[in-house]
């Protein structure tokens, strides 16, 4: 698989076969909604630091005899517990390392893409913290399936705090990574909590750029107006029910759709990935998720992340690929995209072959040193 290293000069750029979706496909492609509102076993008592949990192996990949595995539970700011999969090379003895917490993609749990890059990295030399952010998987939060861009940032830094409790863990050596729509977020966490040292995102996407302007900005100004209408709408309905409407299971495919949502669909509702705890997989999101991210720009201060250094990784045949490309443009140095032929968007989820792991181990040995 080659990779290219490239300094782009076409933000905009748009590979052959990507379409413009209309918002509401995006909503029901990224919809989630598990029915499982009542859980109490997803909703763990808040409590001050971190505390290890029960340790059960429920991956889509397979579990590393290099690596050692624990779950751990952590709160956010606002009081949320959120569950994380705690990642540790095998045999490491009394070294003090390095560490990285990761999230995403959108609409996933850390059970599938951000668990496999947890697990490998720790396979080199990192500890490294796999979560689930607020309302989703096993953290706590409701009504259930749903998002914030604002809260969703600080379940990075919450992560941070619990990374840095960790004995063995190096506070002035923690980075991030951001998978999909939590690469954004990652990008506005690292802008804000300087303890973050170094921030990589892969097959980014920017939730509040989609959800408010649609692919590839598409959207117009009277079609904005028309969708707030409706969730504003749609707020009345709930307040009415006393509980929020959820939008159709996801990838539940018609035929006639995007290539890349038959991608989505290839990994979600498959043996590949599939996971009864993501909402991609299994269930959607609450319809009037977009409010907060339709006026809330993520990437408004990126060029704050500097000069802490900043990766970008995206598949050249992406879909999403401009998302990297302008946040590329916007952010200052030190700063690197990364661009690896012939991959879509779903590549850099979980083919190993594909991720760039040695140049992600790299950036974070030579950065987090």
């Amino acid at each position: 698989m080659e990779m290219k290293l490239t300094n782009p000069t076409n933000p905009s750029h748009r590979p052959d076969g990507a379409t413009n979706v209309p918002r509401r496909s995006f909503l029901s492609l990224t919809g989630a909604g598990i029915a499982a509102l009542g859980a109490a076993s997803l909703l763990p008592t808040s409590n001050a630091k971190a505390q290890t949990m029960s340790d059960t192996w429920d991956k889509t990949f397979p579990k590393s005899d290099a690596v050692a595995h624990r779950k751990i539970s952590f709160p956010n700011r606002y009081g949320i517990m959120l569950m994380g999969d705690l990642y540790e090379p095998m045999n490491r003895g009394d070294a003090v390392l390095p560490a990285i917490a990761i999230s995403g993609p959108f609409g996933a749990v850390k059970e599938q893409s951000s668990g496999l890059y947890a697990q490998i990295l720790a396979e080199r030399g990192f500890v490294t913290l796999a979560f689930d952010p607020s309302w989703t998987g096993e953290s706590g939060g409701t009504p259930r399936n749903m998002a914030s861009p604002e809260i969703n940032t600080e379940d990075f830094s919450a992560a941070v705090d619990a990374l840095g409790q960790q004995s063995g863990v190096d506070r002035e050596r923690i980075g991030i990574i951001g998978i999909c729509g939590w690469g954004g977020m990652a990008l506005n966490a690292a802008a804000i909590d300087k303890r973050i040292k170094a921030v990589a995102a892969s097959t980014m996407y920017d939730m509040t750029r989609v959800m408010s302007k649609g692919y590839n900005d598409s959207v117009t100004l009277e079609q904005r107006t028309a969708t707030l209408e409706q969730l504003a709408n749609q707020r009345w309905l709930d307040a009415e029910a006393g509980s929020p409407a959820y939008g159709p299971v996801s990838l539940e495919l018609k035929g006639g759709e995007p290539q890349f949502v038959v991608e989505y669909a290839d990994y979600y509702k498959t043996e590949r990935g599939f996971h009864p705890r993501a909402a991609n997989s299994n269930g959607s999101f609450t319809v009037t998720t977009p409010l907060s991210f339709m006026n809330m720009p993520l990437l408004t201060y990126i060029a704050e992340i500097s000069p802490r250094p900043l990766l970008l990784v995206h598949g050249a045949d992406a879909h999403s690929r401009y998302f990297s490309e302008s946040a590329y443009t916007a952010a200052a140095e030190p700063k690197e995209l990364v661009l690896i032929e012939g991959a879509n968007h779903t590549d850099l989820y979980d083919k190993i072959d594909v991720i760039p792991f040695d140049r992600l181990q790299a950036f974070f040995e030579q950065h987090l040193a």
